[in-house]
């Protein structure tokens, strides 16, 4: 999935290019943190973290945004199309707490 959404134009950080394992060892919050420290906005398959307060701390100390696919047994394709289709919507909540928005032939510029 990462792979096709690069391709698409997203700018992806993988987990498991920051933590061994592809953090089976880190607790969801520990990594959670650590993406919104470096200004990134987690999207994961695991809609159940929003759930867990311990888990969503890191996002309300920060003002953060967590992105989530409601359906973990979707195909890969389905995944991607449905993530894609929401790129402005996605967008607008990342970047919520910064002010004003730049258009989007200003991020496609940029990105």
């Amino acid at each position: 999935m990462p792979t096709r959404l690069v391709e698409l134009g997203w700018r992806i950080h993988l987990i498991a290019e920051e933590f061994p394992d592809d953090a089976q060892d880190i607790p969801d919050e520990a990594w959670i943190a650590y993406g919104l420290e470096h200004g990134w906005h987690p999207l994961c398959k695991d809609g159940r973290i929003k759930t867990r307060a311990h888990e969503r701390q890191p996002l309300v100390d920060e003002a953060g945004v967590l992105f989530y696919l409601d359906n973990q047994q979707l195909p890969i394709a389905e995944m991607v199309r449905r993530i894609h289709a929401a790129q402005d919507e996605i967008y607008r909540a990342a970047m919520r707490k910064f002010g004003q928005l730049p258009t989007r032939s200003e991020r496609m510029a940029s990105g």
